[in-house]
């Protein structure tokens, strides 16, 4: 096989693999286009949530973390890859492109990352009481500062602050006829490759401090128990609240996810308080005002009574994968 055809292949390959990350309500709302010399991240328009996410904050975000996951399969295959991001002003679907520079020797951690792809999964039901070990927040603190976003972790206080304005999101998107609709619609998918089927929602709502996202039906998954008293809320944040920062945001979340996951940190997103303006603004409050806030983490060590929820779904390859501008150049 040629060079030119082994990096078609790394790239089509890093393409199919950033298919497992994670992005809001699993809509997966990203494609890829691969070239001979270049892999291109592109939105999916008809997967963006209009009426939750109308700027495309939320989109942004979940195409950063594919974009990350692709970055680390070509990293793991040998090859150096170089980010592009978004490239072409006329062009607002286009969000990143990916070259190579050439070979590198393959690095055991980011093969250990990829790795952690294949099990990594959100699993909303409560915690275990084991505290999370402080050297575990710093691993993931760190990996979220190498992607160039900030990571605050939340004392009592503002956990309680939280916990109300999560409250308050709930209410007010459960007034929303629009945006029930749409998440009824994204909780309706069984068998689609998108969405969240009741296998992945709890069967009743988790007894926690900070409270869930009611979403407007029940699950299947079994709830127990357990409480967050023991959670870890962190606070993903940046200098700059536009598309290139909500892009780069994705990429630290799934850094910092990542980096859990090898650590048997269980990770819950919480974006309801990021989707409601006014608790938004108020999620900025927690920063003194002096950055932007793209998520809210929930970090904790899961029940070990429980077996881990099952795999969201996820689309084929081939829905979110264009590989006609090289269909004859693979070998």
């Amino acid at each position: 096989m040629s060079q030119e055809s082994e990096l078609i292949t790394a790239l089509a390959e890093a393409a199919a693999t950033a298919g497992r990350a994670p992005s809001v309500h699993n809509t997966e709302p990203w494609s890829w286009r691969v070239l001979p010399d270049a892999l291109e991240l592109r939105t999916a328009p008809d997967r963006q949530l209009a009426a939750t996410d109308p700027e495309g904050r939320l989109l942004a975000l979940s195409c950063g973390a594919a974009l990350h996951h692709a970055r680390l399969a070509l990293t793991a295959e040998g090859w150096r890859a170089v980010v592009e991001r978004l490239p072409d002003p006329q062009d607002a679907e286009l969000l990143a492109r990916l070259t190579t520079l050439g070979r590198v020797a393959a690095d055991p951690d980011v093969l250990r990352l990829v790795r952690c792809m294949r099990i990594r999964h959100t699993d909303r039901r409560p915690l275990s009481d084991e505290q999370v070990p402080t050297d575990a927040i710093g691993e993931i603190t760190r990996a979220v500062t190498a992607e160039g976003g900030r990571l605050q972790i939340l004392d009592r206080d503002q956990v309680l602050e939280l916990a109300a304005t999560a409250g308050h999101a709930d209410t007010v998107e459960a007034e929303d006829p629009e945006l029930r609709a749409e998440l009824a619609y994204w909780t309706s998918r069984a068998g689609t490759g998108a969405g969240l089927p009741p296998e992945v929602l709890p069967e009743q709502p988790p007894q926690t401090t900070v409270p869930a996202r009611d979403f407007g039906r029940a699950g299947s998954l079994p709830v127990g128990p357990g409480h967050d008293s023991a959670a870890v809320y962190a606070l993903l944040h940046g200098d700059e609240d536009e598309r290139d920062s909500w892009l780069r945001a994705g990429e630290a979340l799934s850094a910092a996810w990542l980096t859990a996951t090898r650590l048997g940190i269980s990770v819950v997103p919480l974006s309801a308080v990021v989707e409601v303006p006014g608790t938004r603004q108020t999620l900025r409050q927690l920063l003194a005002g002096l950055g932007f806030p793209y998520l809210v983490l929930r970090l904790g060590i899961a029940d070990p009574a429980h077996a881990g929820p099952p795999p969201a779904p996820r689309l084929t390859t081939e829905q979110v994968v264009d590989t006609s501008a090289v269909s004859g150049e693979r070998r």
